[in-house]
């Protein structure tokens, strides 16, 4: 998304904050893990509690283990403002640090940072959003997007509608609408949902809603009232999905067939409608709620203590989930990566070894006090994405509880697209396809 830059915006955006664990240091006296956050701008309701996330599992292991395996994590903030220039002004100033990994939580981002990763050697975890592409790990060597991706999560709704419709052949015939911000993030999914709509006859609608707009959608939603679309999916972000969940509600949409991307599947998106958004679902890779062994750990030797600034009720929220598991997934490669270079302080390319070969296993989350948090991640030098299983959560009116079992996506339609494409940019951007054994 594209934001004017205010000249206050600018100068905070452009500065790395203060550090989160200790002091600016260099790369030799810890792993740096530089993090590209937007506590401030229109996303910030959304940024902060991903931004706490990350930091209080960080701090967690420096706290209680000093680190992964006796080295130190150095965590530095950069503030994006979710803007795609300031991020990569970010990307730019932290590199040189010794950076070993970035999570921009911006596909605008992701996208300006990803042609810089061969030269840079400093691998992209754009975990569950990015560029889809990018799963095809033999075009994109320093880009994952484990455990799953925007096009695997269209298939996985796809597939949700036809267990409740009664079967793939039921769809024929039917109206699915897309709801979705008016940006690179939002049509992502349009290509995988076209493919479905030819292989199952059912109609396929979009309704593009522009950022300036996205908290004005009368008219969006007086086009949906009258089209009446069967099911209804939604790609948003921001101040986007609470409006829209309050425009469903007021046209009477079924609020159990309406399905929002996992970036809208936030308490701020239902909180505010409480009770009349009940029954809304949204599709999900890790737990809801606190009842993990880990979160007992966060509030002994985090919460309360500096440098956190997580409130004790944000744990289990949405958003804080995610920061927690992609700091996992960040230290989990880390750890992989000194089992082969040694418990030292390890580089980007031993870096990209450890995403590349990491096994997160249910037996390993268990250990982390996070069993059935997710289901266990390995990927391989072809898939960088690992085709990780999706489930429904269901908002009952003050809070998301599970709806549905775990739904593998339907990777005969969306592997074949994911290559497609990402030979399509191999050709177009000159790229090296590299061979995997």
């Amino acid at each position: 998304m594209t934001f004017k830059r205010s000249a206050l915006g600018l100068i905070a955006a452009a500065a790395i904050v203060a550090p989160t664990i200790g002091a600016a240091q260099a790369a030799q006296d810890g792993i740096y893990i530089p993090l590209l956050t937007y506590r401030t701008g229109p996303f910030a309701d959304s940024g902060t509690p991903i931004a706490n996330g990350l930091n209080d599992y960080f701090q967690l292991l420096n706290t209680r283990d000093g680190g992964i395996n006796g080295v130190k994590l150095i965590v530095e903030e950069c503030e994006t403002g979710y803007k795609t220039d300031v991020g990569v002004e970010c990307y730019e100033r932290t590199k040189t640090k010794g950076a070993v990994v970035y999570n921009p939580y911006s596909t605008g981002i992701t996208n300006a940072i990803i042609p810089k990763t061969p030269d840079d050697k400093i691998p992209v975890l754009s975990m569950g959003y990015g560029l889809t592409p990018a799963a095809d790990g033999r075009v994109f060597p320093w880009v994952f997007n484990m455990p799953t991706t925007y096009w695997s999560q269209a298939s996985v709704f796809v597939k949700y509608v036809a267990q409740q419709e009664g079967g793939f052949d039921k769809l024929k015939g039917k109206k699915i609408g897309l709801i979705h911000l008016d940006h690179p993030y939002g049509k992502e999914p349009i290509p995988t949902l076209q493919k479905l709509a030819g292989m199952y006859g059912f109609e396929f609608v979009t309704y593009p809603v522009p950022p300036k707009t996205m908290q004005d959608q009368r008219s969006t939603w007086e086009k949906i009232d009258d089209d009446a679309p069967d099911w209804l999916f939604m790609w948003g972000w921001g101040a986007m999905n609470p409006t829209a969940i309050k425009g469903a509600i007021d046209v009477d949409y079924p609020m159990d067939h309406f399905i929002g991307v996992w970036w809208s599947g936030n308490e701020s998106d239902v909180r505010d409608s409480g009770k009349k958004a009940e029954g809304y679902l949204a599709g999900e890779f890790h737990g809801v709620g606190d009842d993990w062994p880990l979160f007992d750990e966060i509030r002994k030797y985090v919460i309360g203590k500096s440098p956190s600034q997580t409130p004790e009720s944000m744990l289990g929220e949405t958003l804080y989930n995610r920061g927690i598991m992609n700091a996992v997934i960040v230290a989990e490669a880390i750890r992989t990566a000194m089992g082969k270079f040694g418990n030292k302080v390890i580089n980007g390319e031993e870096m990209r070894w450890g995403l590349e070969n990491i096994n997160l296993t249910a037996a390993r989350l268990k250990e982390l006090g996070l069993e059935g948090f997710t289901i266990p991640i390995r990927v391989s030098c072809e898939d960088h994405e690992g085709n990780h299983p999706v489930y429904l959560k269901r908002w009952d009116g003050s809070k998301w509880v599970k709806h549905s079992d775990w739904i593998s996506p339907m990777r005969n339609v969306v592997r074949p697209l994911i290559e497609a494409e990402a030979k399509k940019l191999a050709e177009e951007r000159h790229l090296p396809i590299r061979e995997c054994k």
